[in-house]
């Protein structure tokens, strides 16, 4: 798998904290790894067809999509923050 990101993921990655940041790229080898690895607890957003959240934390959540080998990531943050704009 390969990963593409978006502006808003990198912006909103680059306002983590360094602890965030460091659970988040744990997140990212393992999405890379196998797509639904059982510790992200990875599932579609309700209401959309495409997009995906997977949990880097209790409280933090990243969303992407999936095209083939590609897994594009579009946004990171807190929980409900980042699922109201996924």
């Amino acid at each position: 798998m390969r990963l593409q990101y978006t502006h808003r993921f990198q912006r909103a990655y680059n306002d983590l904290t360094d602890d965030d940041a460091e659970r988040v790229k744990k997140a990212l080898r393992l999405l890379v790894e196998n797509p639904r690895p059982p510790s992200l607890r990875v599932k579609r957003i309700q209401g959309t067809d495409h997009i995906w959240e997977a949990s880097a934390s209790l409280s933090i959540r990243l969303t992407f999509e999936m095209h083939g080998d590609l897994i594009v990531l579009r946004n990171v943050g807190a929980h409900d923050e980042t699922l109201k704009k996924p």
